[in-house]
């Protein structure tokens, strides 16, 4: 801060103090400040007159001051260094702005953020690539074309402890299907929890140490999964039946008591006549006067306008219209007429 305070002052020292104006402000109390939104209001009153003649020049006078006024408060607020920056710590804001979706909630931890943060793990970043020993360059450490993929081995040293026979090429895949298949049931239990409902049950889920409910239920699902629906499953000779059959449904008969049969028809009847719609009394009549206050006004409408002329010239009828001919019948009428 000596540092920087040194060099400002040597700046402010070579510069001509006429060209720039001083940071106090007169009417600094009448400013409202909101440093948290960067916000600075001036409620200075303009006269309307003085306002007019001079817009521009009272407009940007007003801004410098509330400016200023910000940048003094701003100055006077906590400053910590971040990766050799100077950054102000700004406080709570005070207005309040309208946005058109609400605030975004924080995500939840998951478990192993959980663990990690009753435990003191941090996390630490690792660079992408990493040096290959076979091909001697450097490689992603994971993805297309990594480093030390074992997958491309040609050969895999059995263990001293496994089957000479097993197909550890096999093993090998199945175990990472087998973390994939984790993983995503890990993922599936984090959105669950974020969202308080719980993981359907599909039999006995992948658990270090399962207990006696989780095996029996586990049990009873592998008993199920038959074409007979474990009907012709063979029993163990001391099995009990299993707690998760599920409920049975229960079927009344045809030819039972009149009287509930009635009750269960009227109860029937009552909801379905609750799903109906209500006719809204006040809102109909005010609609049935609403029709007859426009139809009133339109027979008045009609009252008031004169009534058209009805002939050939209302009608649009000439001399074109009939052929240049201003007499109608024919010629032998024509004639007797005239005389």
């Amino acid at each position: 801060m000596a540092a920087t305070q040194s060099v400002v002052d040597s700046i402010l020292s070579t510069t001509d103090d006429s060209k720039f104006k001083t940071i106090q402000v007169d009417s600094a109390e009448l400013i409202e400040l909101d440093e948290g939104n960067l916000l600075a209001v001036n409620e200075n009153k303009v006269d309307t007159k003085e306002f007019r003649k001079r817009t521009e020049e009272i407009l940007l006078s007003s801004t410098r001051d509330a400016t200023q006024c910000l940048f003094n408060s701003l100055w006077q607020l906590p400053v910590e260094q971040v990766e050799g920056a100077y950054v102000v710590k700004l406080p709570e804001p005070k207005t309040w702005l309208p946005r058109e979706k609400p605030v975004p909630k924080k995500k939840p931890l998951t478990k192993w953020q959980e663990y990690a943060k009753s435990k003191g793990i941090l996390n630490k970043k690792k660079s992408r690539m990493v040096w290959d020993e076979l091909s001697q360059e450097y490689k992603p450490r994971w993805g297309y074309k990594r480093a030390n993929d074992d997958t491309q081995e040609w050969a895999i040293e059995v263990p001293d402890n496994a089957d000479p026979m097993e197909d550890q090429f096999a093993k090998r895949k199945n175990a990472k299907k087998e973390r994939v298949a984790k993983n995503e049931l890990q993922r599936l239990r984090n959105i669950a929890r974020s969202q308080k409902s719980k993981v359907p049950g599909v039999g006995l889920t992948p658990t270090e140490k399962p207990s006696k409910d989780q095996l029996s239920k586990a049990l009873a699902v592998a008993h199920k999964s038959t074409a007979s629906i474990g009907k012709f499953t063979d029993r163990l000779p001391k099995e009990k039946p299993s707690r998760f059959t599920g409920k049975k449904r229960k079927f009344e008969p045809s030819i039972g008591n009149l009287k509930s049969e009635k009750e269960k028809q009227l109860n029937l009847i009552e909801t379905n006549a609750k799903k109906l719609p209500k006719i809204d009394m006040a809102k109909a009549t005010n609609r049935a006067l609403r029709q007859e206050e426009q139809t009133a006004s339109r027979e008045k409408q009609s009252r008031k306008t004169p009534k058209k002329a009805k002939g050939k010239k209302a009608l649009g009828l000439g001399k074109k219209a009939s052929g240049g001919r201003t007499g109608g019948g024919n010629k032998k009428t024509r004639g007797k007429r005239k005389r």
